[in-house]
């Protein structure tokens, strides 16, 4: 453990001393700098493996704890690594079922559709009819994929947890930490992480997220094939489509991307809105759109999760972006968590004022991006701390924005989360128990006034 964790600091301290010529040895201008020291850490990131690789993933997700340029440099980060042998693969697929991949599929391709840090996957095709706990019956002959935990993958990720959160908790009430939560982000780490290995926790969240657009046939996720899956070993429907880099294609043949944008948009809204369940890392190879004019949902491995009260609050701070209200925006985020001290309420709620005048652009449509992370920011440079949730939940709803306008670049992702609002504030208002919660103060109001 020792010996890993000095290999561990070697590699993070020679990544950050080769880029000292590109700060200029610290006399550069800030932001080069940051720009400097975030790309060293991303490299080291890589070259560290499957732990360090997720934890930069989690902070490519996190503009609230860390500065832009190492959110924008992390969100580069590859998770693509050299492809094991089919051997290896098979051999966990064996150790999980006691068969051959031949006795479990109609065909098993040993070439992998994929490789990354945590897990391999491998095309096959169904050898019997399947029932999925949703949707049409899977046939046989359909082609799935095989997403199969790599062999040492755990053992080697939980080790360099355990490294990283020793360093965490060194780091915790130094200078460093002033603007994040070290111990705290290992944590979430930890707990993404867990999930990740567990294969049948991304299987689960595809099942529930099939269920909720049950009714909507323009939205998609893999069908799982439970009998061909266990935690280290997840079978699903093969979905073909276009990613996001390859619109054109999916343009000239036929895909009507500004429907596609605007529906993607709603689905979206429904997930946080309605579910108060969401898909947390919608970057370009987790979203395909499809043939069939369908927007099909892929990796289930971030999800966020809201309360009902999360969610009316959430709800609140999206009706203050729409009417321009930057009270309104204030006095719900402090329902979700975000404590602004006193002394800088009113400085706050100015610069808050100023995103909100300034969110249009040249096209006429509401900028989300410009309002919630900017949001971020100014609550960062204040010192405010600001909850994991709130933070993953605004840099999801920006990075819908973003898909959606690759799609069609003059959507208002605002305008779109407007129904939504407009439906969940009306039906709060006819609410019995918040009628009867509010009855005694509006009472004492109409009095004042017949009195006055």
């Amino acid at each position: 453990m020792a010996s890993r964790s000095v290999v561990i600091t070697g590699v993070i301290v020679g990544q950050l001393v080769g880029q000292l010529p590109a700060a200029r040895f610290g006399l550069a201008p800030a932001h080069v700098r940051r720009a400097a020291w975030a790309r060293g850490l991303r490299r080291s990131f890589e070259r560290l493996g499957p732990a360090f690789i997720k934890l930069g993933q989690l902070i490519s997700v996190r503009p609230d704890e860390f500065s832009a340029e190492l959110v924008a440099e992390m969100q580069r980060m590859q998770d693509a690594v050299p492809p094991l042998p089919a051997e290896a693969i098979r051999a966990v697929i064996r150790s999980e079922f006691a068969a051959e991949p031949e006795d479990l599929f109609e065909t098993f391709d040993n070439k992998p559709l994929a490789a990354a840090s945590i897990a391999q996957v491998h095309r096959a095709t169904l050898a019997s009819p399947y029932r999925p706990v949703w949707g049409e019956v899977l046939p046989a002959g359909a082609e799935v994929v095989v997403k199969v935990v790599r062999p040492g993958a755990a053992e080697s990720i939980l080790g360099d947890v355990a490294i990283v959160r020793r360093l965490a908790e060194r780091m915790a009430g130094t200078r460093l930490a002033r603007r994040f939560d070290p111990v705290g982000l290992v944590d979430e780490f930890s707990s993404t992480v867990d999930r990740e290995l567990d294969l049948r926790q991304e299987g689960r969240f595809a099942d529930r997220f099939a269920f909720d657009f049950r009714d909507d046939a323009r939205v998609q996720a893999p069908r799982i094939v439970w009998t061909r899956s266990t935690g280290k070993v997840l079978t699903m429907e093969f979905i073909t489509g276009w990613r996001l880099s390859d619109l054109e294609i999916a343009r000239e043949a036929g895909v009507d991307c500004k429907g596609l944008a605007i529906h993607g948009a709603t689905a979206f809204m429904r997930q946080v809105f309605v579910y108060g369940r969401y898909h947390a890392d919608l970057h370009p190879a987790n979203i395909f759109v499809t043939p069939d004019n369908t927007i099909a949902y892929l990796d289930f491995g971030i999800v966020g999760y809201l309360t009902p009260e999360e969610r009316m609050n959430i709800t609140q701070v999206m009706a203050a972006l729409i009417y321009r209200d930057p009270d309104r925006a204030l006095r719900y985020s402090e329902k979700l968590g975000v404590h602004v001290p006193p002394e800088h309420v009113e400085p706050v709620r100015r610069g808050l004022g100023a995103l909100l005048d300034g969110d249009v652009r040249p096209d006429g449509t509401r900028d989300f991006a410009h309002f919630g992370l900017g949001f971020l920011k100014l609550l960062g440079e204040h010192g405010v701390a600001i909850p994991s949730g709130y933070g993953l939940l605004i840099k999801s709803l920006a990075t819908v924005e973003g898909v959606a306008r690759a799609l069609y670049p003059e959507i208002d992702i605002v305008e779109t989360a407007q129904p939504f609002t407009t439906r969940i504030l009306a039906r709060a208002m006819g609410d019995p128990v918040r009628l009867r919660e509010r009855m005694p103060a509006a009472v004492r109001a109409a009095l004042r006034e017949l009195v006055v």
